[in-house]
């Protein structure tokens, strides 16, 4: 964790009940840093992770970050009120968007996973700028990695019916389906009936393989 302090905030006028991702859409780590502690750009945010992993904290938590700006969610407007703010890394739309790199994603994680436990958020309130400004914002984007967030305990993603099943026929066989992610599993299921590809993607193959188990279970 580096520290570089931003000017830009003020203090909250009602606890912490809410995260916050966006990315910077600046064409480098430096540019954006430099804008959000810049006094004149009256912007800013609680953390920044770069594209390596490295996370900075330009404003304490307990401050209120200027980095939703007009927003609403579930009733409420004013976002910064009750929201960190994570800016990650990425050239955005305009400056060439591309997918987030793995270890800056496991950066994100890691850190949402504390700032989520140290504020009991809940994962309704695991949100994109794009959730809350949909208007105006449409970051952090479709390549966000929200599914994996969602397996690694970061926020909620829905599962398929076909996703469903096979964590259920999963399950029948023998696996933890409950005690570990559906990816996690369907990897060590591939792992061993289908090592040719083991990419914790759940297929039509798969669905053989297993159905040929359990019929000879």
């Amino acid at each position: 964790m580096i520290k570089l302090p931003s000017p830009n905030y003020n203090q909250r006028p009602t606890p912490i009940s809410a995260l916050v991702f966006h990315y910077t859409g600046m064409q480098d780590a430096a540019s954006a840093l430099a804008r959000l502690c810049a006094q004149e750009s009256q912007v800013s945010a609680h953390y920044v992770v770069d594209e390596a992993g490295e996370i900075y904290q330009l404003v304490a938590e307990e401050h209120r970050a200027w980095h939703a700006g007009v927003s609403h969610w579930r009733g409420r407007d004013n976002l910064n009120d009750f929201s960190v703010g994570i800016e990650i890394v990425n050239p955005g739309h305009e400056f060439g968007y591309r997918p987030f790199p793995q270890t800056q994603m496991e950066a994100v994680a890691q850190l949402s996973l504390a700032i989520i436990k140290r504020h009991d958020i809940p994962v309704s309130n695991i949100l994109g700028h794009s959730d809350i400004a949909p208007a105006r914002k449409q970051d952090p984007g479709e390549l966000f990695a929200w599914k994996w967030l969602a397996e690694q305990g970061v926020g909620y993603f829905p599962v398929s019916s076909g996703e469903l099943m096979a964590s259920e026929k999963l399950a029948d066989y023998g696996y933890a389906t409950h005690l570990n992610s559906l990816v996690d599993v369907i990897k060590a299921f591939q792992r061993r009936f289908r090592p040719a590809a083991i990419n914790g993607e759940w297929d039509d193959e798969c669905a053989g393989l297993l159905g040929a188990l359990l019929g000879n279970y």
